[in-house]
């Protein structure tokens, strides 16, 4: 907290606050709890529009499936907590935001995982990706949850440090839809879950500041113990709880604890709450009403309930022997007042903890945007260094750790465009993540706009019709002029790429002071996005025999914060851009191509370019060979930069021979430059031999992740 905050609250409350106020205060008005620094600037994005239930202010969001059938969604960043103690930070970033769907009254039902590293070569960065896998795999697998994708990936500036971000999607029923927030005073509030420890005290101020050298070692104690088993009859207790039709209000106690949990659940429509603190259950002796108010012990909920209610949904929790307190209750009067022993401890007006002033902070526009050359590479060697690529090596190893198809509703699986869940018969649901720090440190507003580009590519490429984004914007210090001025026009990307494709964000999650000792991480937004899509209709991600090979859209020299040139150690060029007219044409040719059974096999263009795409629609089996010269290009191109650019806008097509016509008239952009066949990759330029490659070579260098991790050598 700073001074002047400090002088603001003396001020509104006319005293000083004492020892458990301050506390209180401390979490409520951290920028991770808060969002002070990053609201004003949140307005800028769009969040409505006919798909969307419930936009952000609440725990997750609520998209319309069908009419019986509702999505929730949400996504939460844990990367302090994960660089500290990698297995129970993401652990627990995994249990935290099943618990967000869970309190709109959802069943989750699938998870992803975006998550960062340093460079593979260094003893530290490898032991955080490790653990950090483990963490997600085993809370995920033993609730139930299938984390179904994601997106993993490595990069310098983020050396003994890690992002992991988890977004989350549930399935509900219109009928059992549960706020956040009470609408009537009177009500009991009931803690049920996991005893209140010492674990995790003030993980919103540690989360709200950055990591020192020994952060390691330092900070341990704010990191949250994970325990799932709780967790999965947590689940189970609550949807029987919310099914009766008797809860009024429901949260999850994650960051803040107690305290954050419900003044929000009072606060929202003006209430206040009395608390009892001496009443929650405890599993450390002699902590204090301060460390109880602020723990963020996991696996815990807050429900609000009438009082001739308590009895009937308490036998609920009975029944899944889960131990549960009535701890407080909802009062007319806005006020949050906490009593120990009898004694009051607390006694603050509820908006001085709900209600946190913004922070404008300083900007200062910064360009790492330059002109560079591009090196003379040979074609042979720009392929070998960007296919062998950590980044675009197979993640077959960090999903195979996961159970990916557990409650069976997994049609798509890992290592397509995106996965795809079955909701019903006819319809599935697909959920998919990107984004790309390369590009955003270059151009913050380019690489955000790229980011929705690259989420809406991937889910027309398995046929869905894209219905809401959620964003994770993952930061350094506001405090630094650069970083707040990266941040907003992240933001402002993020808005008019989504407006263009008439999409809106329903729920988020700003991560600040994301550095180490002064050394800040790019500016990193993270995208996940839904989208529906008939089963029937899902096309291949792969070549098959003798089918023609086509290129959907223009290529450009874009080169810049290219996985060529961060293997080359280019420092430099320009971010692709993305043209929304033609990115939004592309998609909805792709969409109606699909629909029209005119496409076999479709797979967006992304990292690594026309290159990596092509042959990783060659790992099932069958090669290809591609004329590159037959690519549609901007200006002229050589090989290389046809084969590697990022331009956006752009997908690799699989078709029979006869569809070519058809398939021309709804491109503006379209060539065919080869066929699928044979063991071989052939990249062609003007009928010359590029490079030729058997399959089963390419096969070997993608499935080589675990060689960089020391296993299997």
């Amino acid at each position: 907290m700073f001074p002047h905050e400090e002088k603001l609250i003396r001020e509104r409350l006319g005293r000083e606050p004492n020892e458990v106020e301050k506390a209180m205060l401390e979490v409520m008005w951290s920028e991770h709890a808060s969002y002070k620094s990053s609201r004003p600037w949140l307005k800028l994005l769009p969040t409505e529009n006919e798909h969307v239930v419930i936009g952000p202010g609440e725990d997750a969001g609520i998209v319309k499936f069908d009419e019986n059938i509702w999505i929730a969604v949400g996504i939460e960043s844990h990367n302090h907590p994960s660089a500290v103690e990698p297995y129970g930070g993401a652990a627990t970033g995994v249990g935290g935001i099943v618990r967000d769907i869970l309190c709109m009254g959802a069943r989750p039902i699938a998870l992803l995982d975006s998550i960062r590293f340093g460079p593979l070569e260094k003893e530290r960065n490898r032991y955080l990706f490790e653990y950090v896998v483990k963490g997600i795999a085993d809370y995920g697998n033993r609730i139930g949850v299938p984390t179904v994708g994601g997106e993993t990936e490595f990069d310098g500036s983020l050396d003994n440090y890690t992002l992991v971000n988890v977004a989350c999607v549930g399935i509900m029923r219109p009928e059992h839809l549960v706020h956040s927030y009470v609408e009537e005073a009177g009500l009991k509030i009931v803690l049920v879950g996991n005893r209140t420890g010492r674990d995790g005290i003030h993980g919103v101020t540690f989360a709200s500041e950055e990591l020192g050298e020994n952060a390691d070692e330092e900070d341990r104690s704010a990191v949250q113990i994970p325990d799932p088993f709780t967790e999965k009859l947590l689940i189970e207790a609550t949807l029987e709880a919310v099914y009766t039709g008797k809860v009024r209000a429901l949260k999850d106690l994650g960051g803040g604890g107690l305290t954050c949990a419900s003044s929000e659940m009072a606060g929202k429509k003006g209430f206040g709450a009395v608390i009892y603190a001496d009443r929650v259950p405890l599993r450390e002796p002699g902590m204090t009403p301060a460390e109880v108010m602020i723990s963020e012990s996991q696996e815990r909920m807050l429900f609000a309930v009438k009082p001739e209610d308590v009895e009937e949904i308490g036998k609920i929790f009975d029944k899944y022997e889960l131990e549960w307190t009535v701890v407080g209750e909802i009062i007319e009067e806005p006020r949050y007042i906490v009593y120990w022993n009898g004694e009051k401890v607390a006694d603050l007006p509820v908006d001085l903890l709900t209600d946190v002033p913004t922070i404008e902070w300083e900007m200062r526009p910064y360009s790492a945007e330059r002109p560079v050359e591009t090196p003379e590479v040979g074609f042979e060697r720009a392929f070998d260094l960007v296919w062998g690529s950590p980044n675009v090596l197979s993640k077959r190893w960090v999903w195979e750790q996961y159970d990916h198809e557990v409650q069976g509703r997994t049609a798509l699986k890992p290592g397509r465009d995106s996965a795809v869940l079955k909701i019903n018969e006819k319809y599935g649901l697909a959920f998919v993540a990107d984004g790309n720090p390369n590009h955003s440190y270059l151009n913050p507003y380019h690489g955000a706009m790229g980011a929705v580009a690259e989420v809406v590519r991937n889910l027309v490429s398995v046929g869905a019709e894209p219905l809401a984004l959620v964003d994770n914007l993952n930061f350094a210090s506001p405090e630094r002029p650069e970083v707040y001025w990266s941040f907003a026009k992240t933001v402002k990307g993020l808005a008019d790429a989504a407006k263009a494709f008439g999409l809106a964000y329903v729920s988020g999650n700003v991560s600040f002071y994301n550095e180490v000792a002064g050394r800040p991480i790019k500016p990193t937004p993270v995208v996940a996005g839904l989208g529906k899509v008939r089963l029937e209709e899902i096309p291949a991600g792969h070549f098959e025999d003798g089918l023609l090979i086509g290129v959907v859209g223009l290529t450009k020299g874009e080169l810049g914060g290219s996985e060529l040139y961060a293997r080359l150690g280019i420092d430099g060029g320009f971010a692709p851009r993305v043209d929304l007219d033609e990115e939004k044409a592309n998609a909805e040719g792709i969409l109606r191509a699909i629909e029209k059974g005119l496409i076999r096999a479709v797979h967006d263009i992304g990292k690594g370019g026309i290159a990596v795409a092509l042959a990783e629609m060659a790992l099932n089996g069958v090669g290809f060979t591609a004329e590159l010269s037959k690519v549609p290009v901007e200006g002229y191109l050589g090989p290389v930069e046809v084969a590697f650019s990022e331009s956006h806008g752009r997908y690799i097509i699989a078709f029979e021979e006869n569809k070519t016509n058809e398939l021309k008239g709804i491109f503006n952009h379209f060539a065919v430059i080869g066929r699928a066949g044979g063991g071989d990759a052939v990249f062609l330029w003007n009928g010359e031999e590029l490079l030729k490659k058997p399959v089963s070579e390419l096969k070997a260098v993608h499935g080589s992740l675990p060689t960089l991790l020391g296993e299997g050598e």
